[in-house]
């Protein structure tokens, strides 16, 4: 399979997947070289499901229109509009002010407080 990056158009390499004994080889030509990986097949099974799923979600994200909610509307799982991918892990009320918990793609996590009535655009709703 050849790929090509989306921004550029240029090529970005070719993609080979093979059985090779008793696992599966994964091959990536590259413009600075080739990248060999070779797994178990129960390994290539869980490459392939996470591959899809986030093939899934960057469809989502993409197509999604942004919406709008309150800060003590939000709930676990609900994704920041922003360059940054920003995912609710925690919400608590207490009273007029929100306490939310963001959790970054790279897995950091913090706090943030928030006037209940405050408004938080959203990429997508959680689940």
């Amino acid at each position: 399979m050849k790929s090509v990056d989306e921004d550029s158009g240029a090529p970005a390499g070719d993609l080979e997947v093979t059985p090779v004994g008793a696992g599966v080889e994964i091959r990536l030509g590259t413009p600075a070289g080739e990248l060999s990986l070779i797994c178990t097949p129960e390994r290539a099974r869980e490459l392939a499901s996470a591959l899809g799923r986030a093939a899934e979600e960057a469809d989502s994200l993409r197509t999604a229109d942004p919406v709008t909610v309150r800060a003590d509307e939000l709930r676990r799982g609900d994704v920041r509009d922003g360059d940054r991918a920003m995912t609710v892990d925690g919400v608590r009320t207490d009273g007029a002010t929100v306490h939310v918990t963001w959790k970054s793609g790279a897995g950091r996590g913090w706090n943030q407080l928030y006037d209940a009535d405050a408004r938080i655009t959203l990429r997508r709703r959680g689940r």
